[in-house]
């Protein structure tokens, strides 16, 4: 099973960039999509189709902001948009299809990079999300929860990691919650089961040189629970075209 996952910085902008001409390339079995700053019916006329799959999305209120979308090839049994938290719900932040074998999710967390009244939204959302979280991993079917959840989990996880401890991403409130998710709540981060490497990163700033010299973090995650332990078998950060300020996350599993 191929999943991929990808932050578009708004579907419009990265279709005109060729994203949907590569995601047709890709042989995936489910594509989740964050960020896609549309509503559904502002799609017509722009490349964002996939022949062959169905396509569901969850839109934010606000126009332009926020956004998720799933595009898979089998019909799902159950679509479930919002995790039953409104503030969030309202944003379009998830987006959940139930498969026959495995639950999808397209997550795109709060960032709180632009300032304190943000940061403090993406802690109520932390707080909110963790209980949601356990519940989903005592279910039977398993559960591949993609997309960008706008922290950085260890030092190896973004380039300049010492400067960065007191920025939203990488703050130590943040990085002990995803230690709480991996740890004791028993989720796996999919990615780090088959590539341990250094310099892995998903996202990287729109100033300076952060692209061209690596200098990224990694936000970007396919994160499973227990009943998906083992299944990773191959994972790819595609770099080598860019549709947005993020990159595709690749992963095939072994159900």
């Amino acid at each position: 099973m191929r999943v991929i996952t990808l932050n578009l910085n708004g579907i419009r902008s990265a279709a005109s960039k060729g994203a949907f001409e590569w995601l047709r390339a890709q042989n995936a079995d489910v594509v989740c999509l964050q960020e896609t700053k549309a509503q559904e019916a502002q799609l017509a006329g722009h490349d964002v189709e996939m022949p062959g799959y169905h396509r569901f999305m969850f839109d934010a209120e606000r126009p332009g902001y926020s956004g998720t979308a799933v595009y898979c090839r089998e019909t799902p049994r159950d679509v479930i948009r919002g995790f039953g938290v409104d503030e969030f719900d309202r944003e379009g932040r998830y987006l959940e299809v139930r498969l026959k074998d495995v639950a999808v999710v397209s997550l795109y967390l709060p960032s709180g990079s632009s300032g304190p009244e943000r940061q403090a939204s993406k802690f109520r959302f932390l707080e909110a999300f963790m209980p949601h979280l356990r519940k989903l991993g005592r279910r039977r079917q398993p559960y591949i929860l993609c997309g960008d959840w706008n922290i950085a989990h260890k030092p190896i996880d973004l380039r300049n990691w010492k400067s960065n401890q007191k920025n939203s991403g990488f703050l130590p409130e943040e990085r002990a919650w995803m230690d709480e998710l991996l740890g004791g709540v028993g989720y796996i981060d999919a990615f780090r089961e088959v590539n341990e490497e250094p310099d892995q990163y998903t996202w990287w700033s729109n100033r300076g040189q952060a692209w061209a010299k690596n200098v990224g973090w990694r936000i970007d995650y396919q994160i499973v629970s227990q009943g998906l332990a083992g299944t990773a078998q191959h994972a790819y950060i595609h770099k080598s075209s860019r549709f947005s300020d993020h990159a595709p996350l690749i992963m095939d599993y072994r159900l």
